[in-house]
């Protein structure tokens, strides 16, 4: 039985169709039925994956006179994908992409207050006859489009980062030269990334000047507009943190370094499960003092010091992290 047969026996046997083994072996349905045309031979690489898939030894697969199916150890696990170069540099500029996407949802987020602080202030300007009810109705307006069209970014990033989705949630390996292209990739954009996050954190460190220079003066309006200064450096600096770390961090997934380490991956869930829970909290905290309160230019404060305090938690949730993981291993 030659290799052809021996590959579309196995397909049948598992179950699967030419465009699920194809699927499964990052490779088109085209170049399956190739295979089992005799019409082409898979390298080596796709040889041992074809073994791990299958179960099956690449003795079996590659010599003709052994007719009987040869199980490995591994014939009852589930096959680990893996991660072409095309998948891995298809990957890598969807994050880019993403990046952008999720800094500018990050930044309405924070900016979305600032139209509602600026026409309640505009309320007490001499020259203008901005009614109280008309300038608040139209702030919270403003305020629920920009969040709104922030959700809709972050769920459009949801929903198309769907096909990378087991690159986060499940065990997988890398094909010849995914990781040398990787590295390369990173030394290129290590300068970008690290002047981003040295002006994301001035710019963070830096956002209260104006709001400090604001408190200087006795008119409420400009008051505000310097508080709106402060909220749009904050925001700014947010979102060049996200957009440097959302590219970095998915190249170190495609490296298995870092945070994404596999001895760490269980932490990392543990972490973006508890970072999930703590701004959604933050935000009901905030809507809820807001809208009970309407006291828009006060509630604006539990954004910093929820970043502040996020921190905190993450110290304390890798503490008790690392405490669980010694107990276990004790």
């Amino acid at each position: 039985m030659i290799l052809a047969d021996k590959i579309a026996n196995l397909r049948k046997k598992n179950g699967w169709s030419q465009e699920e083994l194809a699927e499964k072996m990052q490779v088109s349905r085209q170049a399956v039925s190739k295979w089992e045309g005799a019409q082409t031979v898979p390298d080596l690489e796709r040889i041992l994956a074809l073994s791990r898939l299958f179960g099956v030894t690449t003795d079996y697969l590659l010599k003709d006179e052994i007719e009987d199916e040869e199980c490995t150890d591994d014939a009852e696990q589930e096959p680990v994908k893996r991660v072409s170069l095309a998948l891995a540099n298809e990957f890598l500029d969807w994050r880019s992409r993403a990046a952008k996407r999720i800094a500018a949802a990050a930044f309405l987020c924070i900016a979305a207050v600032i139209p509602l602080l600026l026409l309640s202030a505009a309320t007490t300007l001499p020259g203008l006859s901005v009614p109280e009810n008309g300038a608040a109705g139209a702030g919270l307006v403003a305020l629920l489009v920009l969040v709104a069209a922030a959700v809709a970014m972050f769920i459009s990033c949801g929903f198309r980062n769907a096909a990378f989705a087991f690159i986060d949630k499940e065990p997988f390996e890398t094909e010849y030269s995914v990781d040398g292209m990787v590295r390369e990739r990173q030394k290129a954009y290590r300068p970008a990334y690290v002047n981003s996050n040295i002006i994301a954190a001035c710019l963070c460190v830096l956002s209260p000047i104006p709001l400090f220079i604001g408190a200087l003066t006795e008119k409420v309006y400009l008051t505000v507009v310097m508080l709106a200064v402060t909220i749009l450096l904050a925001g700014a600096g947010a979102a060049l943190f996200i957009l440097a770390g959302v590219r970095w961090a998915g190249m170190q997934k495609l490296l298995k370094e870092g945070d994404y380490a596999p001895r760490d991956r269980k932490k990392i869930r543990i972490k973006e499960t508890v970072s999930t829970a703590y701004w959604l909290t933050a935000a009901a905290v905030y809507l809820g003092w807001s809208f009970g309160t309407k006291d828009w230019k006060t509630t604006w404060v539990v954004w910093p010091v929820a970043g502040i305090l996020f921190s905190v938690v993450m110290c304390l949730c890798n503490l008790f992290i690392d405490r669980a993981q010694e107990k276990q291993s004790k």
